[in-house]
């Protein structure tokens, strides 16, 4: 088969290098997957890098977001069989960038037909983290503001969307006119361009001074600690990662003297300490599809030959929205 794979640590466009191997056998508990769709996402990025949390052995094939058909299953798998349509995390070193890929079948759900394969293919880390961070954890209210850091990005997109969906006033800040225009496009109801802007005096002017309920944050750094002058008594700050590159140092008396919560999400975690949990917010976003109350956009397709310029685009931030891989073929 042909894959993705990396070699060396670097820019993706450095080292993403285009291979023939075998087809890889799942073993147990392991599904493989034809790959129709793959979702590139920050941590890819960052795996190419060697800056990620997680640091797979080289050579790794990226991508960790698919939706593909299931042609073969290990010993006791049984939550897939041989025909479904699938969608979820893959299992490395045989990630989503290449013609055939493997999954463990915890990390593997249906697909819905409401969707098509690119956006299937987007449903699951992003609108899963967006949902545990904002639901599970914030326990955001219908009619609360919500502020969304990055509003432009995978994480920030579906974090808009789910925001709209739980009823709440969603403030977005991007960097740029064309992320702007994206994240009106998803539904916000009052986009910054930080770029032009300062965010914490348009979200107190916004709440009449009172200042944002929640907040979700993929930025960290200075964006953290000015979200920090606009947070509501009682609000809640979602830590999501920390994209700008700085990790900061909460103030915690501030956070005594104004009476907020400082909350940290690493979704991956749910997927072995509450597998359960992950499979009712996989159902739950799959009735938020259907109902089109969120509509994963992707906002580039590309063949298989463009993952490496793709990843590269999403690394130095030049990209809005989804970038997907789909199947069909090199150079076609």
């Amino acid at each position: 088969m042909k894959s993705w794979s990396v070699t060396q640590l670097g820019e993706p466009i450095d080292v993403v290098q285009l291979v023939e191997g075998d087809v890889p056998e799942p073993g147990a508990g392991q599904v493989l997957v034809r790959v129709l769709a793959g979702a590139a996402n920050f941590p890819d990025v960052l795996m190419c890098r060697g800056k990620y949390q997680v640091r797979p052995d080289l050579p790794f094939t990226p991508g960790r977001e698919v939706c593909g058909d299931v042609v073969a299953v290990g010993p006791d798998v049984a939550r897939a069989a041989v025909g479904d349509r699938v969608l979820g995390l893959t299992t490395l070193p045989y990630g989503g960038f290449a013609e055939y890929a493997l999954m463990d079948q915890s990390t593997t759900h249906p697909a819905p037909a409401s969707l098509d394969d690119a956006q299937a293919s987007c449903l699951f880390i992003g609108y899963q983290t967006g949902w545990f961070g904002l639901h599970r954890l914030a326990r955001i209210q219908e009619g609360e503001t919500l502020l969304v850091h990055a509003a432009a990005g995978g994480v920030g997109s579906a974090a808009i969307q789910l925001g709209k969906a739980a009823g709440a006033r969603v403030v977005g800040v991007v960097g740029g006119e064309e992320k702007a225009a994206y994240a009106r496009q998803l539904g916000a109801d009052v986009v910054v361009d930080r770029r032009q802007e300062d965010f914490v005096g348009v979200v107190k002017e916004f709440t009449e001074g009172r200042g944002a309920d929640v907040i979700y944050d993929p930025v960290g750094g200075d964006v953290y600690h000015r979200s920090t002058k606009c947070i509501a008594f009682e609000g809640r700050i979602v830590v999501v990662g920390f994209a700008g590159g700085e990790i900061q140092t909460a103030a915690l008396n501030h956070a005594l003297v104004k009476n907020y919560s400082i909350l940290g999400i690493h979704w991956g975690l749910y997927n072995t300490k509450n597998p359960g949990a992950v499979d009712r917010c996989h159902q739950e976003l799959c009735t938020l599809a259907d109902s089109g109350a969120i509509d994963p956009f992707v906002s580039q397709r590309v063949s298989m030959d463009g993952v490496p310029a793709a990843l590269q685009s999403l690394g130095d931030g030049k990209t809005v929205g989804r970038v997907v891989m789909e199947h069909n073929g090199i150079g076609r």
